[in-house]
C-alpha cells in the first residue's frame, strides 16, 4: 500500500516522495464535478514549501485574488466586510494520502484530523483581511498558497453574520 511515490497528476509538476509515516492509497480515475474557478490567486510564493503554514491576516505579505472578469459584479458589497473566507484548489498538490506527518516530526495522523493541503479533494480555505478591492482584484493579507492557485470561491466571513447582542443580552432568561 504504501509507496514512494505518486503517479504524475493532472497539474502537478513532479512526483512528490512520501515522508516517514505517510501512507498513500492507488485511486481510481477521478468523477470529479464541474468545477469552475473564478480567477487566480497571486501571492509572493512560487514554490510550495515556501508558503507560510498558515497565513496572517494581520502582518502577511499583500496579496492580490483576480477575479476573471464575468464575476466582477459579483464583488458588489463585498467592501462592507473585514474579513473574506477564500477558497481555493490547492493544484499542486497529491490526493492519495489517508496519513500524514505534516511536520516530519513522527507523528502521523489521518489526512482528516490535520489541515495540510494534500487532501482527497485539495479545497482550501483561508479567512483573509480585505484591504481593499481596485477594478475586480481584492488586496489581502492572510493567504498561504502559491502564485498562481485557482480561486474556487468567496465568502464573507460567517462572523459577520452573527447577530450582535443586544441590550440586556447579558441579563439571565425571564428576568
Amino acid at each position: 500500500m504504501p509507496g514512494t511515490h505518486l503517479p504524475q497528476a493532472a497539474g502537478m509538476t513532479g512526483a512528490q516522495p512520501l515522508r516517514p509515516g505517510e501512507v498513500a492509497v492507488d485511486l481510481p480515475a477521478a468523477g470529479d464535478a464541474a468545477l469552475r474557478f473564478i480567477g487566480t490567486i497571486r501571492t509572493p510564493w512560487a514554490r510550495r514549501e515556501d508558503c507560510p503554514r498558515q497565513g496572517d491576516a494581520e502582518a502577511g505579505p499583500e496579496c492580490r485574488i483576480v477575479l476573471d472578469p464575468v464575476w466582477h459584479p459579483a464583488l458588489k458589497g463585498l467592501e462592507a466586510h473585514d474579513l473574506v473566507e477564500v477558497f481555493y484548489w490547492m493544484h499542486q498538490s497529491r490526493r492519495d494520502l489517508v496519513a500524514q506527518s505534516p511536520r516530519g516530526d513522527g507523528k502521523t495522523l489521518g489526512t482528516f484530523a490535520i489541515r495540510s493541503p494534500i487532501r482527497p479533494n485539495p479545497i482550501s480555505t483561508s479567512v483573509v483581511k480585505l484591504l481593499r478591492i481596485e477594478d475586480g482584484t481584492l488586496v489581502v493579507r492572510g493567504l498561504d498558497c502559491v502564485d498562481g492557485t485557482p480561486l474556487v470561491d468567496l465568502k464573507p466571513d460567517r462572523s459577520s453574520f452573527r447577530p450582535k447582542p443586544g441590550p440586556g443580552a447579558d441579563a439571565a432568561p425571564g428576568s
